[in-house]
């Protein structure tokens, strides 16, 4: 499997490179190769990514991303949203789970307001939300397959004040009934209260661009946040994995991040590879480290980004040891 690697910016140079060695570890057989891409680019030659940089995203089975700092222009657009709308990434999955919770966050990835279609001038701004059939039936088709193998299905939306909410809510009450999937739904700002409030009522959600990227971030409370939370960007053809939280420069350099949303957007990676029991051990893995208190700050903690990686690749790898110990027979 060819994985393209693109670390980004700040926080995303030291958290992707821990997620790449676990990859590296637990599937040898994967080859890797490097994009650039990012505002540390644009820098240095006045593009945050190219054509070709495009090319190579698409050329990988996979890409396994970091974070972006969009360069201060107002005629920039963000790196992200042209990569999501460039390779088609239409659905971004963001679970989140603990104790007596197990919510998944499905978010249109290529609509609505992150889809860049805007103006700004001296006196006005003016930021196009705009749905399509097309785009609302495959999220909706998405989640409700998702949907059938688990519960019930949330539709979260604004239809009370937005007629494209009312478009968006009636085709996924189409998709869930065609899907025979059980289905509800909920106004999104009571909806963000009510995840915090009472997770365990919540199973998989869908919602529109904007209103899924805030409802995941306010979720991550749930388990500790951003830090811990990873996520997948699936098209029909091409998917990458990224950590929630963004480049974060405040940090960057400094050894604090936290590693864990990176290294499970690898354990993703490797579930939508098939690779389920590997995509398994890393969560075992990571639990089991911070179990012995191994933690970052933003947990508590002291660890750095680069010990607690060593950390995990030693549990990984003690794990690997005893599967692979012949059984002595008495």
């Amino acid at each position: 499997m060819l994985i393209a690697v693109a670390e980004g910016d700040g926080i995303g140079r030291e958290v992707i490179p821990v997620a790449k060695r676990v990859l590296a570890e637990l599937r040898p057989d994967f080859d890797f190769f490097p994009v650039e891409i990012g505002y540390g680019k644009w820098k240095r030659t006045g593009e945050a990514i190219t054509f070709d940089d495009i090319d190579a995203l698409k050329s990988a089975d996979a890409v396994l991303f970091g974070a972006v700092t969009t360069p201060p222009s107002p005629d920039y657009k963000s790196v992200i949203v042209r990569i999501r709308k460039e390779l088609d990434l239409f659905a971004n999955v963001r679970p989140v789970n603990g104790e007596g919770f197990d919510i998944v966050v499905v978010r249109e990835n290529t609509e609505g307001l992150y889809s860049g279609v805007e103006t700004i001038t001296a006196d006005s701004a003016c930021t196009m939300r705009c749905l399509t059939r097309k785009g609302c039936e495959r999220i909706a088709s998405f989640a409700s397959s998702l949907a059938k193998s688990r519960k019930e299905l949330t539709i979260g939306h604004k239809a009370n004040i937005l007629k494209s909410d009312i478009f968006f809510r009636d085709i996924c009450i189409e998709q869930a009934e065609r899907a025979g999937v059980a289905w509800k739904e909920c106004y999104i700002d009571a909806l963000c209260l009510d995840v915090l409030l009472r997770p365990q009522r919540y199973d998989v959600i869908v919602t529109t661009n904007v209103f899924g990227d805030i409802l995941s971030d306010v979720s991550a409370y749930l388990v500790g946040g951003l830090g811990l939370i990873p996520s997948a960007n699936i098209g029909e053809r091409h998917a990458l994995f990224e950590p929630v939280h963004g480049s974060a420069p405040d940090i960057a350099g400094t050894n604090t991040a936290n590693p864990v949303a990176a290294v499970r957007s690898a354990a993703l990676l490797l579930a939508h590879a098939g690779d389920r029991y590997h995509a398994d051990c890393i969560e075992t893995a990571i639990m089991q480290v911070l179990k012995r208190g191994v933690k970052t700050k933003d947990l508590g903690g002291t660890a750095g980004t680069l010990q607690f990686g060593d950390e995990l690749i030693r549990e990984l790898q003690n794990r690997e040891k005893k599967v692979s110990e012949p059984v002595t027979c008495p």
